[in-house]
């Protein structure tokens, strides 16, 4: 994924959670995904999604019990 498709990730995502402090990073030796932050906190990976010309992203998020 390219630092263009980062900046317009991150300002979806800020948009849609209203929270500046959301930040979309590059993944080490990956180039398909992303990995999401809140702050310093991990929250999740976008992975990118190329079908024939359309692409789509989907955002991953684990829910371990014992954050609940």
């Amino acid at each position: 994924m390219q630092r263009k498709e980062s900046e317009m990730l991150r300002d979806y995502l800020r948009d849609k959670f209203k929270s500046d402090v959301i930040r979309v990073v590059e993944r080490p030796k990956k180039d398909d995904s992303m990995e999401v932050y809140v702050g310093d906190e991990f929250m999740g990976v976008i992975f990118r999604d190329d079908d024939e010309g359309e692409i789509s992203y989907s955002f991953n998020m684990a829910i371990l019990d014992i954050d609940l």
